[in-house]
């Protein structure tokens, strides 16, 4: 299959970018080095192209009845101007994707997706529109910037009148950015960071990055590629789609209740509250490493006795702190944060121990 390309390709191989394929797009995977890149954004200020990323718009008076049958949180709790953190369940107990959606009006809304999974997410939400709200797929239309880091708001100030020190974490606004209308800026992120994320037009996309760029330049902005965005969020505990859950793993047992709300109805809700009431048999944990290794996904994890008590998902030497972390799911008895676990790495078990989430504090 040939590989997509976002509407700046050509602008991040001018700029140096190693480009790599990445859920179907040729993406940006690093300019000079994971660890100066993810420095960048935890100490000043960074810029990704995630424009891969899928946006569907609802439209109309069952938009939030569509919302709510689809998603396991309670959108009913979104003000205009605000943004939830969700996910799909499946029929199976799993996850289709995890999400954000945002709302513009009571009628009104935008779901922003995983690349990978756009097409399935597309047909997802299809297939439960049956009470004729309009939907629209703009994922080729619309480019996204993640700005992150500290000095981000500084940096971008000058380019906009939409107050960015006083946005709230998760709202947004729509306005006027780099002389560009209609920008949707919006104060999320994947990095821990704080920082904002914005969706322009494609035809606006160079302006607006080149604009982006030369204001951050007193802040030292780079360019930040896939690489370092793993580190940040992974020092986050944040899950990765694909990694940290997938078709078969429960959002209780990602760790991922706060946004399972069982006041409402919702897609398999009766079975995860079943689940929920009866105890998960299995956990997504966070583990440091206690010796000098660096754990990867798909490695095993075990208990004093060598005997595998699960799998790492996520994992990698995390840069803010200097020592192998990662996710992985344990049998719940062993999901207590202090608990020592070992992970095989080249046939010998290392000492970890569960921690609680996150890895990196501010």
């Amino acid at each position: 299959m040939e590989l997509k390309k976002i509407a700046l390709n050509d602008v991040h191989e001018a700029l140096g970018a190693k480009m790599v394929p990445f859920a179907g797009y040729n993406m940006p995977v690093r300019y000079t080095s994971d660890i100066e890149e993810h420095n960048a954004v935890r100490n000043a200020v960074g810029v990704f192209d995630v424009s891969h990323m899928g946006e569907f718009m609802l439209r109309g008076p069952g938009a939030l009845d569509l919302i709510q049958r689809i998603t396991s949180n309670d959108a009913s709790k979104l003000a205009d101007g605000k943004v939830q953190y969700s996910c799909f369940p499946n029929e199976e107990g799993g996850i289709v994707d995890d999400l954000l959606v945002y709302r513009f009006s009571e009628e009104e809304y935008m779901l922003v997706v995983n690349a990978s999974n756009i097409e399935k997410d597309w047909d997802w939400v299809n297939r439960y529109n049956t009470g004729g709200v309009a939907l629209e797929n703009i994922s080729d239309e619309v480019s996204l910037f993640a700005v992150q880091g500290p000095k981000a708001a500084e940096a971008l100030q000058p380019l906009t009148s939409i107050d960015l020190h006083g946005m709230v974490y998760y709202t947004f606004e729509k306005g006027t950015f780099a002389n560009v209308e209609d920008v949707i800026v919006s104060a999320t992120g994947y990095t821990g960071s704080g920082g904002f994320e914005l969706y322009v037009k494609n035809k606006d996309a160079k302006a607006v990055f080149g604009a982006i760029m030369e204001a951050g330049k007193p802040y030292g902005i780079k360019p930040i590629g896939l690489g370092a965005r793993d580190t940040l969020r992974l020092e986050m505990g944040f899950c990765l789609y694909g990694n940290d859950i997938n078709d078969t793993t429960s959002p209780l047992e990602a760790g991922l209740g706060w946004i399972t709300k069982f006041d409402k109805d919702f897609t398999n809700a009766a079975n995860l509250k079943a689940q929920k009431q009866a105890g998960v048999q299995r956990k997504l944990i966070g583990f440091e490493m206690l010796e000098k290794a660096i754990p990867r996904a798909h490695y095993d994890i075990v208990n004093a006795a060598g005997e595998k008590v699960g799998e790492v998902t996520s994992g990698t030497m995390a840069p803010s702190l200097g020592k192998g972390v990662g996710l992985g799911y344990v049998n719940s008895d062993l999901s207590r944060p202090g608990t020592e676990i070992y992970i095989r790495i080249r046939n010998k078990n290392m000492r970890a121990q569960v921690v609680k989430l996150p890895f990196y504090k501010k």
